[in-house]
This record gives structure tokens, C-alpha cells and sequence, in this order.
């Protein structure tokens, strides 16, 4: 299986390290603290499990996959992470700190951001405003000056004006900023949401799906975004994803999820070649 791929990976997965705590990290992350990392965390919802003994730790500017079938639990474990759903049980801990009994804004000022498996953009706002509304954790002014438009809410409209033509920048749309969101092409939509999560500055940048709906181009271009991401943001990057080369292309470490519980983690080409998961996910060669 994609033979191409793994030669390409060896040189990368030489930097990949293991820590004691069987966690998996590139050495360029060997000094930095985990960004995240989840102990024995797990969900049930009534009499079923959903999510059970997941552990993970993800390195500062680690890009990491997220795989496994449909309904492995994978969506799941993204709202426990930024507590859309609380835990039955486990520790998620977020640059050390723990998050329990945080709401999903304050996980979120903390430093999670995410995107969905179906885009959620204010559809009849402009580019810019959407860029906006993720700003708003660093708009410093008060709802008096807001509402009477005193200097400081000038002083701070001007510099969210700035910040969002700078994100929209990076990723080629600062010519769009007044386009209304809903006309944008489908690929633009998704590049976006992306824009509009970073706007919150976060240190993990949560993708559910990314590659859903796009056409070859459109996903190479995303694989070149998150490596964009990675590199200018120094943030990491946890994706979901189904488009197998998208993965193995990008990821340099991945954890398999099959029925709410960890089958495998490992680097791509580990990954491609443990049966387990070839069974689970990839496909045995019986059935190919």
C-alpha cells in the first residue's frame, strides 16, 4: 500500500521519538511541553461506552492524525476535547493545565480551536466579519464604548481590521474580505473556517474532516495550508480525516480508533503496515 508514501516518510520518521509514557512526538517538540494530552479519558452515554481508555499526548507543533471507521468515536473524542460533551471519566490536559469542568469558551480562550465536519460560517456576513467574530477573545473594549463608539472601540475595530486582512492574507483571501461568505466557492468556505478558528490564536488547531467535499486540487492545497499553519502559526494540528493520502501525506504521527478505544498509534508507514488496522480500517487484502 502506497509504497510512494512510505519512501517519502523515512527521512521525517527518523525524527519521531519515543517518550516513556508511550507517547509518540517529533524531536523538534523534545523541549517543549505537550500541547495536549489525554489520560484514560473516556464517555458513556447511558449503557454504551463511546469512548473508552484514550491516551494521547501531542507535541507543540506536532501534525497528528485521528483514523478509524465510521462511528469509531473519532468526532466524539473532538467534543470531549473542547467539552461540547464532559467526560464520564479522565483527564484532559491542556498545556499541562487541567480543563476539567471548563466550558467549550473557555477551552477555547484557552487555546483549542476547531472546525466541523459541515462548515459553520455565518453565511450572510462578509469574509472580514467572520474573521471577526473569532477575534473576540482579543477585542479590548468595553460594551459602553461600544454602544456610544468612543476612541478605544475605534482604537480596537482598527486593529481587528488589520489582524483579519492579515490572516486572510496568508491564505491568499484578503482580496475577498467583503465578499459574503455564503457566495464563496466550496474550497474557500473550508479555507475560512480555518481562518476564522486561527483568529482565536489557539496552540491546537482541531480539523474534523477538512478534506470532506473537496476535489484533488482543492485537497492538495490543504495539505499545503496545514503544513502553513504549522511552520508561520508554530501551532499544532489534529485533523479527522478519511482521505488516506491526505494522512499519510501530512501527518507524522497517527493514533487508529476503532470502536472508542486506541488500536494503534504510530508513524504513517507503521501505520499503513499494522494488521490490525489494515483489518479495521484500510481494508485486509482479502477484501481488495
Amino acid at each position: 500500500m502506497m509504497s510512494d508514501t512510505n519512501e517519502k516518510k523515512t527521512a521525517s520518521e527518523s525524527n519521531i521519538v519515543n517518550l516513556p509514557s508511550d507517547t509518540i512526538i517529533n524531536k523538534r517538540d523534545m523541549d517543549k511541553p505537550l500541547v495536549l494530552e489525554t489520560r484514560h479519558l473516556g464517555i458513556d452515554f447511558g449503557g454504551l461506552t463511546a469512548v473508552d481508555e484514550f491516551n494521547i499526548g501531542v507535541g507543540a507543533t506536532e501534525i497528528m492524525g485521528l483514523i478509524g471507521p465510521n462511528g469509531a468515536g473519532k468526532t466524539t473524542i473532538f467534543n470531549l476535547l473542547t467539552k461540547v460533551y464532559q467526560p464520564t471519566r479522565g483527564t484532559i490536559l491542556l498545556c499541562g493545565k487541567d480543563t476539567h469542568g471548563m466550558t467549550p469558551a473557555a477551552v477555547n480562550e484557552a487555546g483549542i480551536a476547531r472546525t466541523f465536519q459541515n462548515i459553520r460560517l455565518f453565511d450572510k456576513l462578509t469574509v472580514e466579519e467572520n474573521v471577526k467574530i473569532g477575534l473576540h477573545n482579543h477585542i479590548n473594549y468595553s460594551m459602553m464604548s461600544g454602544i456610544f463608539r468612543l476612541p478605544s472601540y475605534w482604537k480596537e475595530e482598527k486593529k481587528a481590521h488589520e489582524k483579519a486582512l492579515e490572516l486572510l492574507d496568508i491564505f491568499g483571501m484578503a482580496d475577498q474580505a467583503d465578499v459574503q461568505a455564503d457566495s464563496l466557492p466550496y474550497g474557500a468556505q473550508r479555507r475560512l473556517e480555518i481562518v476564522r478558528a486561527l483568529a482565536t490564536e489557539p496552540k491546537i488547531l482541531l480539523l474534523d474532516e477538512p478534506a470532506a467535499g473537496m476535489n484533488p486540487s482543492e485537497t492538495e492545497e490543504l495539505m499545503e495550508n496545514i503544513r502553513k499553519i504549522r511552520d508561520e502559526f508554530g501551532i499544532a494540528v489534529m485533523l479527522i480525516e478519511h482521505d488516506m493520502k491526505l494522512v499519510m501525506g501530512i501527518c507524522e504521527t497517527i493514533a487508529v480508533l476503532n470502536f472508542g478505544r486506541i488500536i494503534a498509534k504510530g508513524t504513517p508507514v507503521e501505520i499503513q503496515n499494522n494488521p490490525q488496522v489494515i483489518e479495521a480500517y484500510l481494508g485486509s487484502k482479502k477484501d481488495e
